[in-house]
């Protein structure tokens, strides 16, 4: 899978997920916000990783695995970052983001292994 589809369908089930959330009406209007920014930042992280991936997929093992764990550092920083910010600097509620960037995160790992299970069978078939 190419990257601006993988882009595509990480930001389409980021906002038909947070649609429906929104239509629901379950949540009170900070909670609310909470649980988009962890949706955002989850999709934000997920992209930036398959792109890592992609990148680094055509050079040899050991700039491969500097380039992946690079990207992960890079990628910690962020999402640690923007988790500081939203709960100390703007006092957005710490449950609901949590509880959103986690499910979120879980679910788009998912999704990247299998993405990248898939990647790695039809590499195998044109060898």
């Amino acid at each position: 899978m190419n990257f601006i589809k993988y882009s595509a369908l990480s930001c389409g089930f980021c906002a038909a997920s947070l649609a429906v959330l929104l239509l629901a009406d379950a949540l009170n209007e900070r909670d609310r916000s909470a649980v988009i920014l962890g949706g955002v930042v989850a999709t934000v992280n997920a992209i930036l990783a398959y792109l890592f991936v992609l990148l680094a997929s055509r050079r040899s093992a050991r700039a491969f695995m500097g380039f992946v764990l690079g990207g992960m550092i890079g990628r910690m920083a962020f999402m640690l970052a923007a988790v500081f910010l939203a709960i100390v600097r703007l006092g957005f509620p710490r449950v609901p983001l949590a509880v959103s960037l986690l499910s979120y995160f879980t679910l788009y790992l998912v999704f990247e292994l299998a993405v990248l299970h898939q990647r790695a069978k039809g590499s195998e078939a044109l060898s």
